[in-house]
Formats: C-alpha cells, structure tokens, sequence
C-alpha cells in the first residue's frame, strides 16, 4: 500500500506578515522612518542655497560623487533613489490597503459625528495624496526638468530652483504640499514609534514633542526657500 504524502501549504511567514494588519503598520512605520531621514537631510541640504550659486551647485555635484571611486559617478544617488521609491511604493501600498480594511470593517457612517482625533490624524489620507502627486511634480521640475518653467539648465540646480520659485504657481503647490508634509510628519513620526513599539505611558510626552518640533522644523526649513526667492534673498 502506498504511503500518503503530505504536502504543507502554510503559507510563508513574509507573507502571513504582508497580510496582517500588524504587518502592513510595520511596513508603513519603516517605510515612513526611511523617507523622514532622507527629507531631515534633503532640508539640510536645501538650505545650503543661502550660501549663493558655488556652494549650492557644489553640494549638488558632491552628492553624485559619493562613493567614489569604489562606486561610479551617480550610483550611490541612484541607490537612493531606488531605495526611497521602494519606501514610497510599499508606504502607499499598505496606507491603500489598511484603509479599505478600515472601510469595510465600518461600512456604515456612524450616527453621531464627532472628531475623534487631531485634525493631522483626520486628514492623513488626502495629505499622503498631496504629497505622491507632489512627489512626481517636484521630479517633473527639477530632476528631468520636463514641466520646469523657463530654460531647464542641467547642472545648474541653484538657478533652476530660483526659477520655480520666480512663479505665483510653483510657489503655492509648494507651499500647500510642505503644509501638507509638516502634518503627515507629526501625525506618522508618532504613529510609527506606537507600531515598532517604542511608546509607552511615560514616553508619551516626549514622542508628542519630537513629533512636533520635527514637523515644524521641517516645514519651516523647506518654506524657508520658496520664501526667499520670492522677498528677493535668495536671486
């Protein structure tokens, strides 16, 4: 007689991750850690165009020079561009994917509407649509230069900044999205640390205020060019 085989079809535990509610907060928790580092030191170096046209378009060819000569000129940019697009898909992916969970686990509209959270809370979802479709504008303008105003010169970062910024147009969707960022940050940062388990009753406080004071300085930092391009500071 012939022995009965058995075959495991328990799926892997990636998957079983990637399908929990849990799993998908820790994607989004990670995901959203990686691009706030990278906006922490884009700031920084945004704010290097107060040091005028050398200094700024210096600092933009040194970061296509990183690496070298272990790595070939761009890569190390490259990487992080992948690394960062990644970050964005899965972010999006998940926040898309757990809101229709929250949906369809409340079908209908509660009877009596009353705010249950902050305002950052409440506006999460249109915030993170603002800031996708100001993503792909801001690589539009002044990566490939395809809806830049003017002449596009590549390897002239600073003058083409300026450009942008010399518009009624490129300033507001500017404006809005870095609004819209300073409340995604506030809201996500303490999200995040919740998720990955670093809050606590005792460092509630503390996560708050970071929270805060990285969404402000943060907004404040990127504002503070567009600002200076239009009160003539920075030319």
């Amino acid at each position: 007689m012939a022995l009965a085989t058995r075959t495991d079809k328990r799926p892997s535990m990636t998957r079983t991750l990637w399908g929990s509610t849990l799993g998908k907060k820790t994607v989004m928790a990670v995901s959203g850690l990686i691009m706030l580092g990278y906006l922490v030191v884009h700031m920084y170096g945004n704010l290097k165009i107060f040091f005028g046209t050398d200094d700024f378009n210096s600092y933009a060819h040194w970061l296509r020079t990183i690496g070298e000569p272990v790595l070939h000129y761009s890569w190390a940019l490259w990487i992080i561009r992948v690394v960062l697009v990644v970050a964005v898909v899965l972010h999006a992916v998940c926040a898309y994917q757990l809101s229709r969970r929250d949906l369809a686990a409340r079908p209908q509209k509660y009877e009596h509407k009353r705010p249950r959270a902050s305002y950052a809370t409440r506006t999460m979802r249109w915030g993170g649509i603002i800031l996708g479709l100001f993503i792909v504008w801001h690589i539009l303008d002044l990566t490939t230069g395809t809806v830049h105003s003017g002449g596009f010169q590549e390897g002239h970062p600073y003058q083409n900044i300026v450009d942008t910024f010399s518009t009624w147009w490129g300033n507001v969707i500017y404006l809005v999205a870095m609004l819209a960022l300073g409340l995604h940050v506030r809201h996500g940062f303490w999200s995040a640390a919740q998720t990955l388990g670093a809050g606590s009753a005792a460092r509630d406080r503390v996560l708050k205020t970071t929270a805060d004071l990285l969404a402000i300085v943060l907004t404040a930092g990127f504002i503070a060019v567009p600002v200076a391009v239009m009160t003539g500071w920075v030319s």
